[in-house]
């Protein structure tokens, strides 16, 4: 049986201002086993990214609030830690790798110093200095990228290779979690499949769970093992990525997704965005928070909170399975 590393169960963000509060992450649940990966996908604005800086605490100190649930990694729920025990846990036993490699780089640092910085403030087995710098130039050469570039800034790199160096930077004390927000965002096309197919083989290797943070369902079909899709702040749908990609029942909202992929076979079928904007987290509609852009939206829908489908690990918030609806509860 795989042995869980994570395990989220009830998770409430807000980001709270003297104007207003964002309910940016709500009631959210989900576990991870180890050597497994997890896709969160959803728009711009769905919470994927709050929800991953939650787990390493890293919510702005002044606006932002976890107010409900728990974060468990390990058996340990890291939101009753200390501040000074997560810095132990950060970059060591759980790594992110952040958005855009073009802030996440230290513009005045040689990118092997910044490999270092992490191996240097882990070090509780007294490695050398001659020891660290192998382990950084085994870091470089584990992503693609010559240890003799190793004293080289990060405007001497093409944005590939600097995202190569962020990998690098949160591989290079083998985590047990690896967290990517986007990591191919800002890629072109030959690039990203270098990249993921890099992540893939790395994670392979080091036997560690991911999460893989994304709107493209491309990627999800490349790297992902379970899929979480997010929509204003809430998971809505969940299941294995076989689940997602092939399961005759959808969330509409993940149909919507399925729609906005450009079809490259030939057929001249127009796109099929979804219309209208993902609502105001400052105030979410009542019942289901995908009605107001729903094209199968019932009168139920604007009332009540949806129930759940649950047809084996693929589940859907949704009022159109309500006659096959069990009582939700759990962690999925």
């Amino acid at each position: 049986m795989s042995e869980e590393i994570l395990k989220i169960k009830d998770l409430n963000v807000i980001y709270k201002t003297d104007l207003e509060t964002v309910y940016a992450v709500n009631k959210i649940s989900f576990s991870l086993n180890r050597g497994e990966t997890l896709g969160i996908v959803g728009e711009t604005g769905a919470g994927k990214t709050t929800a991953a800086l939650s787990i390493l605490r890293l919510l702005p100190e002044r606006t932002g609030k976890i107010t409900k649930g728990s974060v468990e990694f390990c058996g340990e729920n890291l939101l009753n830690l200390s501040e000074s025990k997560m810095r132990l846990i950060r970059g060591k036993k759980i790594s992110m790798i952040f958005q855009d490699p073009m802030t996440a780089l230290n513009p005045i640092m040689t990118v092997g110093n910044q490999i270092a910085e992490s191996l240097i403030f882990h070090n509780s087995d007294n490695k050398s200095r001659e020891e660290i710098e192998k382990r950084v130039e085994e870091s470089l050469e584990m992503v693609g990228i010559p240890a003799s570039r190793k004293k080289d800034y990060p405007h001497q790199f093409s944005g590939g290779m600097r995202q190569r160096v962020v990998i690098a930077i949160a591989l290079a004390c083998s985590p047990e979690l690896l967290i990517a927000d986007e990591p191919t965002t800002a890629l072109d096309v030959t690039i990203q499949a270098q990249v993921l197919a890099m992540m893939n083989d790395l994670q392979s290797r080091m036997k560690s769970a991911m999460i893989m943070i994304t709107h493209d369902l491309g990627v999800v079909a490349q790297t992902c093992d379970n899929v979480a899709v997010m929509y204003a702040g809430e998971i809505i749908e969940y299941g294995k990525m076989e689940d997602i990609f092939d399961a005759e029942f959808h969330h509409p909202y993940t149909d919507g997704l399925f729609g906005s992929i450009p079809n490259l076979t030939g057929n001249e079928k127009r796109l099929s965005p979804i219309e209208g904007l993902m609502p105001d987290p400052t105030n979410l509609p009542k019942g289901c928070n995908f009605s107001p852009r729903c094209p199968k939206c019932m009168d139920i829908c604007k009332k009540e909170p949806p129930p759940f489908h649950a047809d084996g690990k693929h589940i859907i918030f949704c009022h159109l399975y309500n006659n096959k609806s069990q009582t939700a509860g759990g962690v999925l």
